[in-house]
């Protein structure tokens, strides 16, 4: 496609989801569930389909040499469909947030004053490799009572299309306009850049993927961003804190799957404990094929065990504490103490997930209050920060940010408030 080809796509689907956009937000709540609960069902319904479409986008980034966590990214396993399902169905039985009025509060003149949730209008999603983003996308877009265009990575072309025409066919079935939801056809880069820059069609720009696409969407976009660079997330192993359940956490943090960016990159150690939990938590760690690259102080504890010689262990560089790996690496560092692991984690975290092991009732609500995270946790595994397993539903992203959205983002997060003022013929006097 020619970049005019490209420009005049793009101005296409904007105009058509800026009117499908207007008929979402005023549809029932009836309409948008059973299209959730026919996308559910039509999901089920598609295995063989998708499963086609879904080995011919592995098979071509195995051939590129993708990397394996990268390739795994990409699978639409029947897990990962099963998932999908139960997203849809668990957002259709959702109330509909849409239109609520809350604080509603009469002033002195005799008006009363309260805002009201909105959908955003039309939100365009940018994103790689995992195809299942397209059916949280376009879920969590139909509940929210919004539009949407979706442009997925090149590498998953074949899923994302196989994925989209379900969507399509939901909506229809339930008769809610098909553009509501429009995915890309093009994997032209061309059309990234035309979606960030046509504020009158799209009103927020959610990219989903590696840090390098994120930066450029920041640096480039003519509309607000919705964002998280790294998911450098920690685990803290306090003391005191029950050894064997640390041992737990810090293992499915880190190993229960490599490439999410909730996944564990760092983990810190309270320095009463190390000696008992880190041979334990490294023994682990080295079955799992994990490297570690430690502090001195962690290195040493380590490299004193005969039974962990044959453990990869590294010495950590500055670079390692602010790390992503999305691999079987982690560093470790050896603290003095809750103190020292919340400067540690509010210096180097990305302020995507971090989480304290303890039995100080007083340590975890200080790691509560103090580090400045979208998702903090207690006794728990960073893996759970998502938006299904907060019971969102879906999500559609993870959110850094400060503002309006935080965290996983679901339904909250793509809409707004507007205030709303209800009188019976007062005036400003």
């Amino acid at each position: 496609m020619t970049s005019q080809d490209v420009s005049t796509l793009m101005q296409h689907m904007g105009a058509r989801a800026r009117a499908a956009s207007a008929v979402m937000a005023r549809a029932p709540a009836a309409r948008k569930n059973q299209a959730l609960r026919e996308l559910a069902r039509l999901l089920g319904e598609a295995g063989p389909e998708l499963q086609v479409a879904n080995e011919a986008d592995v098979a071509r980034a195995q051939a590129a040499g993708l990397a394996a966590p990268m390739v795994d990214r990409l699978r639409l396993t029947p897990g990962i469909i099963a998932t999908l399902q139960e997203g849809c169905l668990q957002l259709a039985s959702m109330a509909d947030i849409i239109g609520e009025i809350s604080g509603m509060r009469e002033q002195p003149s005799g008006i009363r004053v309260g805002q009201m949730r909105v959908p955003l209008g039309v939100f365009g999603m940018i994103y790689e490799s995992r195809p299942n983003v397209t059916i949280e996308a376009a879920s969590l877009s139909i509940k929210s009572g919004n539009a949407c265009i979706l442009r997925g990575g090149s590498e998953a072309i074949d899923s994302n299309k196989a994925l989209a025409r379900l969507v399509g066919r939901a909506l229809q079935l339930a008769g809610l306009p098909e553009d509501a939801v429009q995915l890309v056809p093009t994997t032209d880069r061309a059309a990234v850049g035309q979606l960030i820059a046509m504020p009158d069609y799209v009103d927020v720009i959610i990219p989903r993927g590696g840090k390098g696409l994120i930066e450029r969407i920041s640096a480039e976009a003519k509309v607000p961003v919705i964002k998280h660079l790294d998911g450098n997330c920690h685990t803290y192993v306090d003391d005191p804190c029950d050894v064997a359940m640390a041992v737990t956490i810090a293992d499915n943090a880190k190993t229960q799957k490599y490439s999410p960016c909730n996944a564990t990159e760092s983990l810190l150690v309270a320095r009463g404990v190390a000696a008992d939990f880190l041979p334990r938590i490294a023994a682990v760690y080295r079955d799992k094929g994990v490297e570690m690259r430690c502090d001195p102080e962690a290195r040493a504890i380590l490299a004193a065990d005969p039974a962990l010689q044959d453990a990869r262990l590294a010495e950590a560089t500055e670079a390692d504490w602010s790390a992503e790996y999305l691999a079987p690496i982690i560093s470790i560092r050896v603290v003095a103490g809750v103190d020292e692991a919340i400067a540690h984690i509010n210096r180097y975290s990305s302020h995507h997930t971090d989480a304290i092991v303890t039995t100080d009732h007083v340590h975890a609500q200080r790691f509560l209050r103090e580090v400045d995270s979208a998702s903090v946790m207690v006794n728990a595994s960073t893996r759970f920060a998502d938006g299904f397993e907060y019971g969102l539903g879906a999500e559609i992203g993870i959110s850094t940010d400060k503002f309006h959205a935080r965290g996983p983002v679901g339904i909250e997060g793509l809409t707004s408030l507007k205030y709303v003022v209800l009188g019976q013929g007062e005036i400003r006097r």
